[in-house]
């Protein structure tokens, strides 16, 4: 291969791989879930890391007592937070391909969402 073609396909690939990752950052950017609770007393709202956004509470929320209410405040958000990690590895998953640095990403994911 002449060097002038050689250099020619390898910014192709550059640019490929540049617009890929500008892709799944801007995927991830939009990244995050929110997860409701079975009786709709409490959504969730969690960013792509898993960070909380913010809680909402229905005036059914003021029923419960305050052990259950957090017990749902809890387990609501951690549904937000695997719906979250879910997209995260989609997003990934796409971008890596299936190879060791997609398993350094997803291993400390909850079990259900690595497929």
């Amino acid at each position: 291969m002449e060097p002038a073609q050689w250099l020619a396909d390898y910014r192709d690939r550059l640019e490929r791989a540049a617009e890929g990752a500008r892709q799944a950052s801007d995927s991830l950017r939009q990244a995050g879930a929110t997860a409701r609770s079975p009786r709709g007393e409490v959504t969730v709202t969690v960013s792509a890391a898993g960070a909380l956004e913010g809680v909402q509470l229905t005036p059914m929320a003021r029923k419960l007592e305050a052990e259950a209410l957090a017990g749902l405040i809890v387990s609501t958000a951690r549904e937000a937070q695997r719906q979250a990690a879910s997209q995260v590895a989609e997003v990934m998953a796409g971008y890596l391909g299936d190879n060791a640095a997609l398993t350094q990403i997803t291993q400390h994911l909850p079990a259900e969402v690595v497929r």
